[in-house]
């Protein structure tokens, strides 16, 4: 295939690269913007986009984070390149406060009482509700008795609090997003559209001044003209 990579990474270097980027996560950040404010859209749909990504990353659908942002995206009639490079916002470095913040919010809004330490379990919840997970399917798959009690646990102490108090702090940091981005990108927008006609005056100007210089162009003396004869009678 033609956009297949030359060198085939392992799975534990495909994993490394996800948890940190091979220039960092600053030059994947600066990438990512790059890419955003390069988008052929107007700032204003481009800025919907990036409000629906952030808003996705403080929701508990982990692996599906590009599903929820493109159809946010699309509802709300934003771009959804943009809403899938705002998802970047959520990575392993932000992870945890964002689930701690919207975990605390959602046991707040609900009334009931938060986990004790959910910064220190909140992955460890995760991964085993993960794991349950797995060993129920098998066991649809075996015959063996499942059980669900770890879920259930899990739905009530993590993901169901989660999901309700990731709407505010999720509302509030993709309106402050799409703030943020309008004016961001519509100046880099005109500063783009500047620089690119001003590229091509000077590769304009530069082609006929050669087209001016070269040894083939067509002169513009005119020959003198010639004085007609005149002729003398006999």
């Amino acid at each position: 295939m033609v956009f297949r990579r030359r060198d085939r990474r392992s799975p534990l270097r495909v994993i490394a690269e996800l948890l940190w980027p091979r220039g960092g996560w600053g030059r994947a950040f600066l990438y990512v913007k790059h890419r955003v404010r390069r988008l052929p859209d107007s700032p204003e749909r481009i800025a919907r986009g990036i409000a629906a990504g952030l808003f996705t990353t403080f929701t508990p659908f982990y692996g599906l984070h590009f599903v929820v942002a493109a159809s946010l995206a699309r509802m709300m009639n934003g771009n959804i390149l943009a809403s899938l490079s705002a998802t970047f916002f959520g990575n392993p470095l932000t992870y945890v406060p964002i689930g701690v913040i919207s975990l605390q919010t959602g046991h707040w809004l609900l009334g009931s009482q938060p986990v004790a330490e959910v910064d220190a379990s909140l992955a460890d919840k995760f991964l085993a509700a993960g794991k349950d997970l797995g060993y129920n399917i098998y066991a649809y798959a075996t015959g063996v008795p499942v059980d669900w009690t770890g879920l259930v646990i899990f739905y009530h102490e993590v993901f169901y609090p989660y999901m309700i108090g990731g709407i505010l702090p999720g509302i509030i940091t993709g309106v402050i997003g799409y703030i943020l981005s309008v004016p961001v990108i519509r100046t880099y927008q005109q500063h783009r559209k500047r620089k690119i006609k001003a590229k091509f005056e000077a590769i304009k100007k530069k082609a006929e001044l050669a087209a001016m210089n070269s040894p083939h162009a067509p002169s513009n003396t005119k020959p003198p003209s010639r004085s007609p004869k005149v002729r003398r009678p006999d």
